[in-house]
């Protein structure tokens, strides 16, 4: 049974031509579905029974089940587990700015990327989510908080371009003007370096913002906690992203994970800043959060410090991730995974 959150409106019109039905039909679903965010095929009151009862029969509502919503002391980040309609567990954050609502979500269950600093790929991956999936976490947690979400992060468990055609998908359906319509520009994708859908992102043209994790500075460092950097060079990912630069001109923030005597010395940042240098590009300094199976630990804030000013004596645009929700697990994975550990 398919995902009807998933079809696009022109396809949700073809299939009720196929079946007959007036083609105005498909912009009222599409509407209840993408606007009014129903949960129910009964909630859609303007629609006859007879065709609800009809694509009942051959698509689904995808709904999440609240497992644990968990709100950090200070209120401004909560924590979802969601348990999906086949019983796998995935998790959302909701985080609060005073420019609006943001929301980070999944869009695998489990991750096989491997990097051995993040709890999202412990256990490997399950399966992909669908876009209708994706999407409802979102519209889960709009229904759930009752204000608008202004901005999205698929930074969530999974790697997005290991999910490529749902996360595009996805990205057209919560973008379109009929549905939630959130711009391009409020929507970023955090990618560990797969450079052929980088490219093929490029080519795509969306206007949203592409983070690479990069994390390392050199080829044999980072291979030495990102499997995938065996496959991918960090000369082939900068490649890809003035590719993306070229035929987008949006810039490209890159993610880096500062890990206590692993890549935060003062040489890390000095080669760091000389592979950026005079690129349009912004990097996004984040404390690692410790992980129980895992030996590593987070720089100390002079550390990051250090770090940081070492990239801006180099001219490269630089911040640090402002941490939220470590009281509540918020970071990649470790809910889900102290969850499923427990059960």
């Amino acid at each position: 049974m398919d995902d009807i959150k998933s079809l696009s409106l022109s396809e949700l019109t073809a299939v009720l031509e196929a079946a007959g039905e007036k083609k105005f039909r498909a912009a009222q679903i599409f509407e209840w579905l993408h606007k009014k965010l129903v949960t129910e095929w009964d909630e859609m009151t303007n629609i006859p029974i007879s065709l609800r009862k009809m694509l009942a029969e051959d698509y689904f509502l995808p709904q999440l089940e609240e497992v644990t919503v968990l709100k950090s002391e200070k209120g401004d980040t909560e924590k979802f587990l969601f348990r999906l309609a086949d019983g796998n567990i995935i998790e959302s954050v909701l985080m609060r700015y005073d420019h609006g609502n943001s929301v980070c979500i999944s869009s695998q269950v489990g991750c096989r990327m491997g990097c051995n600093f993040c709890a999202s790929t412990i256990g490997g991956r399950i399966r992909d989510l669908t876009a209708g999936e994706m999407l409802e976490q979102i519209y889960h947690i709009q229904r759930h908080d009752g204000h608008r979400v202004s901005n999205v992060v698929v930074m969530g468990t999974g790697e997005p371009f290991d999910n490529f055609d749902n996360f595009c998908r996805f990205y057209e359906l919560i973008s379109d003007g009929k549905g939630l319509n959130i711009s391009g520009r409020n929507i970023t994708v955090s990618t560990c370096g797969i450079v052929p859908k980088i490219r093929e992102l490029a080519d795509r043209q969306y206007t949203l913002t592409l983070a690479v994790s990069l994390h390392s500075p050199t080829d044999e460092l980072r291979r030495s906690f990102m499997p995938i950097a065996n496959k991918y060079t960090i000369a082939e990912i900068m490649e890809a992203c003035d590719y993306y630069f070229v035929k987008t001109g949006r810039r490209i923030t890159f993610e880096y994970s500062l890990i206590n005597g692993v890549n935060d010395s003062p040489e890390c940042a000095r080669i760091l800043s000389g592979l950026l240098a005079g690129k349009n590009a912004h990097v996004n300094l984040i404390p690692v959060n410790p992980v129980k199976e895992r030996n590593y630990t987070k720089t100390n804030t002079e550390g990051v410090q250090a770090f940081k000013n070492i990239l801006e004596k180099n001219r490269i645009n630089v911040t640090i991730r402002k941490g939220m929700g470590k009281d509540i697990d918020a970071a990649c994975g470790q809910l889900r995974r102290s969850y499923t550990s427990n059960t």
